[in-house]
């Protein structure tokens, strides 16, 4: 399907804004999107907000025209896509102490951050030999799809990131002048804290792709790019392409990892229970109870309701 062609409106947003009192911000915030029918999680955090949300085009639109209403948040950027039917099964309003979790609670992305790079010119960047490239997403979601020349972490968790750069400094950055260093993510909020946290540790030139994987993919055509694969995304689309048409992976409901058509075919594989890279992982009684789970949530579907644990997990750590 071509994406215009698509009912449901996704919109993946964040906004690094200081709110005084982000807790009074989050029941009117709930129910502005309970009347707009729209799904999706939101965080609210003293440093601004994070989140992807779903919904007709007027139901979204409702909620951005509200939360632009918020203090600081008249110029929040949006990255649109389409999706063929609702890929969340809630909406949730979440308090959180970050609103993308690093650990690093001195970072201050509105002090310091990196130059951003428009997709435009995001090429010409990353394909210098003088430039690092790094992938500050997690290991499953580089797994899908990455830039070329990319470094990856293999970090679990953006958790990780502070550590494993620290760790591999002079391995990366050798002896003499620095090079330049290029970060992405899926949209660009782990860059925000990634490149002010390269910048804290003393390194000065730093960029990152300016509204991250998506923007990337919706502006750049699939003859000029340099991605390779699909992008791995926090709903139940699990993974777009360029054009952010929704991809070919599904999602393991035991272990929250992407699985490729391939790895659909696999014996280890079994819908709502089990994928190859879990298998081994995973005891009998375990598969027996997600094997319950999954056929509730079918029966769930069927009903035209949605079962509780069925529930995405929607944004990145």
């Amino acid at each position: 399907m071509e994406p215009a062609s698509l009912p449901i409106c996704v919109a993946a947003l964040y906004k690094f804004t200081p709110f005084a009192d982000h807790a009074a911000l989050q029941a009117p915030l709930l129910a502005c999107c309970r009347v707009a029918g729209v799904k999706g999680t939101l965080l609210l955090a003293h440093e601004g907000l994070n989140g992807t949300i779903a919904g007709t085009d007027a139901g979204i639109a409702a909620v951005l025209d509200h939360i632009r209403g918020l203090p600081g948040c008249a110029e929040l950027e949006v990255k649109f896509s389409r999706a063929p039917s609702m890929p969340f099964h809630r909406m949730k309003v979440r308090l959180k102490r970050e609103i993308v979790t690093m650990g690093q609670p001195q970072i201050d992305p509105l002090a310091s951050v990196g130059t951003y790079v428009a997709p435009a010119d995001w090429n010409a960047l990353i394909a210098d030999p003088d430039t690092i490239v790094i992938d500050t997403r997690n290991d499953y979601e580089v797994a899908i799809g990455t830039f070329q020349r990319a470094i990856d972490p293999q970090t679990a968790s953006f958790r990780d990131f502070p550590a494993w750069f620290r760790a591999r400094r002079e391995e990366l950055l050798g002896q003499g002048q620095t090079p330049k260093v290029a970060m992405f993510c899926t949209g660009g909020i782990r860059c925000e804290k990634s490149t002010a946290f390269l910048k804290a540790e003393g390194v000065e030139r730093v960029f990152h792709l300016q509204g991250g994987i998506l923007k990337y993919l919706e502006e750049v055509p699939p003859e000029a790019s340099l991605w390779q694969g699909e992008c791995f995304v926090f709903d139940q689309r699990v993974s777009v392409g360029h054009g952010l048409v929704p991809g070919s992976f599904a999602l393991c409901h035991a272990c929250r990892r992407p699985v490729s058509p391939e790895q659909q075919a696999a014996p280890e594989y079994e819908e709502g229970v089990s994928c190859p890279a879990c298998f081994a992982e995973r005891t009998e009684e375990q598969r027996a109870g997600y094997r319950e789970r999954h056929r509730q949530e079918a029966l769930a579907a069927k009903r035209g309701a949605a079962h509780v644990g069925a529930v995405m997990t929607e944004e990145p750590s």
